[in-house]
C-alpha cells in the first residue's frame, strides 16, 4: 500500500491518522505541503526518524525545490515525478 499525504503535518491530523492503519513495511509518499514532515530540524525530526524506520518514505524532488527544502531526515528517499508515477503504478494508493 502507498499512502498519499499532502498535508502539512502542522495544520493536519493526515499524517498521524495514516499510521494509525498503515501497516509497517508500507509506503508513504509525502507531496506538497506534506513534505515539512520530512523536514530535517523540524519538531517532527524525532517522531519521523522512527517513522521512517518502519515505512518507506518517499517525498516529491520537485515540491522539495519549489520550497527551498534541502535538509532530510534520514531514511526519506527522494522521488521526481517519474518516479512517483512508478510508486503509484507499484501499489495500491490510500489518500489521507
Amino acid at each position: 500500500m502507498l499512502h498519499l499525504i499532502n498535508k502539512s503535518p502542522f495544520e493536519s491530523m493526515a499524517l498521524e491518522d495514516c499510521l494509525k492503519y498503515a501497516s509497517k513495511g508500507s509506503a508513504i509518499m509525502l507531496y506538497e505541503d506534506g513534505i515539512y514532515a520530512a523536514l530535517a530540524g523540524s519538531s517532527l525530526e524525532g517522531r519521523m526518524s522512527g517513522v521512517a524506520s518502519d515505512y518507506k518514505v518517499y517525498v516529491l524532488k520537485e515540491d522539495l525545490q519549489l520550497r527551498g527544502i534541502d535538509k532530510l531526515i534520514a531514511g526519506v528517499t527522494e522521488v521526481d515525478y517519474a518516479g512517483f508515477v512508478d510508486l503509484v503504478g507499484e501499489h495500491k494508493t490510500a489518500s489521507w
